[in-house]
């Protein structure tokens, strides 16, 4: 299944206002959100629960302060969660100020973010 597009546009919509250098990418089986060449957040289809989770990468620190909140899990793809990463169900971003909410920690965590390093091309 395809990524929730009306999602795609809420979040390209916030990072436009807040004039953010960014570009979408499909990856990892939905669509990723890069804030300077670094992953900021993304929407990725959970199979189990049939639904779109926003994936937002907000660093430890806002990671271990938010992790309790409704609908805030772990970003867990092998059995083993991801450092700084959070998924979040659709009720916890219903609200325009609750996705701003989120994407902000994304925002905010982005300049500390380090860049994947950038692959050789194969001849």
């Amino acid at each position: 299944m395809a990524y929730d597009e009306y999602m795609a546009e809420r979040i390209s919509r916030f990072f436009t206002e807040k004039k953010a250098d960014f570009f979408a990418k499909k990856m990892m089986g939905g669509l990723c959100f890069m804030v300077d060449e670094k992953m900021a957040c993304g929407i990725h289809y959970d199979k189990k629960k049939e639904t779109d989770l926003l994936m937002a990468r907000i660093g430890e620190e806002a990671h271990n302060a938010n992790i309790n909140k409704p609908g805030c899990h772990p970003m867990d793809f092998t059995g083993r969660p991801m450092r700084g990463y959070v998924f979040v169900t659709p009720d916890a971003f219903d609200s325009d100020e609750d996705l701003h909410y989120w994407l902000q920690l994304c925002l905010d965590f982005n300049p500390l973010a380090k860049r994947s390093k950038k692959r050789k091309k194969k001849d």
